[in-house]
């Protein structure tokens, strides 16, 4: 794609735009209506192409994928009327009479850039929020999983109108990023992140950029540690580790670490089997270079549970390092994949301050019965969303915003934040001529 292909999808795009077929509510649920049944038809075809691209296991493929985002779509449709209607404004005595309101248009044409971990789900739901604000989108999926990208560049444009589906990597994304678009959604990496900010910054085009970081897990002595490790096992391990809210290290207070490498280790044990690299339930790293540098970093520390590797299977085992220096590579950028340090801290005091010498995390996990510890958390750090017994499920509450904050994104979605995150939200007051 040159950038005169890209600049005539966008006049495309617009001209459907201004002619003000997107603006009624009628169209924006019949788009809605026709993502869900994407989704539903084609459902086979979504989960052959997410085992190919990341050998995701159809159960956690249909959660993960395609039932988070047809239940983003059906609170969507539920609440569309109330969140789109203008909202009175009360005015103050010397600007009687009069009346005000708030009301929420479309921005206009909406570019989206999704990621390769959840190549469908990070495609499609930030589209639900494009379309229910009544904007026309370009989508641009992530050529690191070419058969999920191609499947939705084959099929999305059955099923709704105002989309236009771009693929290809580098090239087709720079040409993309020289148009003028009246927001930008990406998701990914904050290298990249920044690349797309400063392409937005020369049209005065606002962006969301939904991010990652190293997003940690306190542990607390007097915590359940059988269902700490339950659940912290199934937000590191899921997808091979490869999830944007992962829990990406743990702090464990006190005496917590080694007992919690143990019961991990049960844990594993139950969710894969022994070998883990015979469990259909378990993914693969979507590339030999994220295998290599995963690979490297294993070094860091001593793998009390997995540990193994296959190249050539760009197979990494669920793996607990401890013994870790705060100051190793692997404490450094991001894991995104299935490694989970363990740090001794001794106490919470010790915990809070590792966690705000660093950047501010997508995510902050906590595992505690303490009141005043989750008082203490609560207020004392910054984090993009905070979850205190549990690790990722916050990303599948449609009521709770889901964004960065600093080095970690900016911009929230989901919802009726997803609204208004693509809409201008815009005041208006009425005052009469006579009177």
């Amino acid at each position: 794609m040159t950038s005169s292909d890209a600049s005539a999808v966008v006049k495309e795009l617009r001209h459907l735009f201004r002619s003000g077929v997107t603006k009624p509510v009628e169209w924006r649920r019949a788009q809605l209506t026709g993502l869900r049944k994407l989704l539903s038809e084609r459902a086979d075809v979504f989960l052959d192409a997410l085992y190919a691209d990341l050998r995701k296991n159809t159960a956690e493929a249909k959660r993960a994928e395609i039932a988070l985002v047809r239940n983003e779509i059906d609170h969507t449709l539920e609440n569309l009327d109330s969140w789109l209607a203008p909202e009175p404004a009360e005015l103050p005595y010397p600007l009687r009479p009069g009346n005000g309101r708030v009301v929420r248009e479309p921005l206009g044409v909406a570019l989206i850039i999704g990621p390769w971990n959840y190549p469908l789900q990070l495609v499609l739901a930030p589209l639900v929020g494009a379309l229910a604000a009544g904007n026309c989108a370009v989508v641009k999926p992530s050529e690191l999983s070419p058969n999920t990208s191609a499947a939705i560049a084959e099929h999305l444009p059955d099923y709704v109108e105002g989309v236009r589906v771009v693929e290809g990597a580098i090239p087709e994304t720079t040409a993309l990023l020289e148009q003028k678009f009246d927001t930008i959604f990406y998701t990914g990496n904050g290298t990249v992140g920044r690349i797309v900010m400063a392409a937005a910054a020369k049209h005065l085009t606002p962006v969301t950029l939904e991010l990652g970081g190293k997003s940690p897990a306190i542990v607390e002595p007097g915590a359940d540690l059988a269902v700490t490790a339950q659940r912290l096992a199934y937000g590191k391990f899921a997808n091979a580790g490869q999830t944007c809210v992962a829990p990406d290290y743990v702090l464990a207070i006190g005496d917590t670490g080694p007992k919690l490498a143990e019961q991990l280790a049960e844990t594993v044990e139950a969710m894969f089997g022994e070998d883990p690299a015979t469990s259909d339930s378990y993914g693969r790293i979507i590339s030999t270079r994220h295998y290599d540098r995963l690979a490297a970093l294993l070094d860091d520390g001593t793998a009390v549970v997995g540990g193994q590797t296959d190249r050539d299977e760009k197979y990494i085992a669920p793996t607990v390092l401890t013994g870790v220096s705060p100051d190793a590579p692997v404490m450094r950028d991001e894991i995104f994949g299935p490694i989970l340090p363990i740090i001794e801290v001794p106490d919470v005091d010790a915990a809070l301050a590792f966690v705000n010498e660093r950047d501010k995390p997508l995510a902050l996990y906590a595992f505690t019965e303490s009141d005043e510890t989750k008082r203490r958390i609560e207020g004392e750090t910054s984090s993009g969303g905070l979850v205190f017994g549990a690790a990722i499920i916050h990303l599948a509450a449609p009521e709770l915003p889901f964004g960065g904050v600093g080095e970690s994104g900016m911009g929230r979605y989901h919802g009726r934040y997803s609204i208004d995150n693509f809409s201008h939200v815009k005041a208006v007051l009425d005052k009469p001529l006579a009177g």
